[in-house]
């Protein structure tokens, strides 16, 4: 497990299977929509929230057992159910189709983690134990959430409209460079968290004036 690759997954768009119907697979559907993934859930008894997705046109719901016709151009797969046979078939089925895979509470048979998150905008922090312990990353996590408050958020966004003004206004790399990196050292955190919104806008104008030649 110590030879994990972090990386971020691009879901909009993307056909995600959960089996199971459940506490837990409600949560994964939660995430996998707020991600903007296409969901097929296949479980013959869901959760009221699930069923209301369903109703509502969110997700493709299965109301029966698991099927392999179930793993039919999917492009990642949560089995969440409370039948350890079930889900190991689900893994193996998977496993001999190459799709990625995340077993609940069976990290043997996963070929991925679903990290703990901390999200302030587009900043988003992940915290994996390699399913050795999810109750550490969530504290890690929780320690995080007080670190990088809703002000980071906002950081965020002044940075990306920064960013497009620059690429599009700024021809020298070294001066986009620079800009970049004096916004980032400043002390601009600190104003919005005290909603020194005036000072804020003149730091951000001088880094900019400041590196123009």
């Amino acid at each position: 497990m110590e030879n994990l690759y972090p990386i971020f997954v691009k879901l909009e768009g993307q056909l995600c299977l959960v089996v199971g119907g459940g506490k837990v697979a409600e949560r994964k559907v939660g995430s996998l929509l707020e991600c903007g993934a296409r969901v097929r859930l296949v479980s013959p008894e869901v959760t009221v929230p699930i069923k209301e997705w369903a109703d509502q046109g969110k997700l493709e719901l299965r109301q029966r057992q698991y099927q392999t016709s179930d793993l039919e151009g999917v492009f990642l797969v949560f089995a969440a159910t409370n039948r350890e046979e079930v889900n190991r078939r689900v893994a193996e089925e998977c496993s001999a189709r190459s799709l990625a895979v995340n077993v609940v509470d069976d990290p043997g048979a996963c070929n991925f983690f679903v990290p703990s998150v901390i999200r302030r905008g587009k900043l988003a922090i992940a915290v994996s134990t390699g399913g050795a312990s999810p109750a550490l990353a969530a504290k890690i996590r929780r320690q995080l959430e007080l670190q990088f408050g809703p002000e980071y958020q906002e950081f965020m966004d002044i940075l990306t409209e920064v960013r497009r003004q620059v690429l599009k206004g700024v021809a020298d790399i070294q001066q986009r460079k620079r800009i970049f990196n004096d916004l980032v050292e400043s002390d601009i955190l600190d104003l919005l968290r005290k909603k020194k919104y005036d000072q804020v806008k003149e730091r951000i104008q001088n880094a900019y004036r400041g590196n123009r030649s």
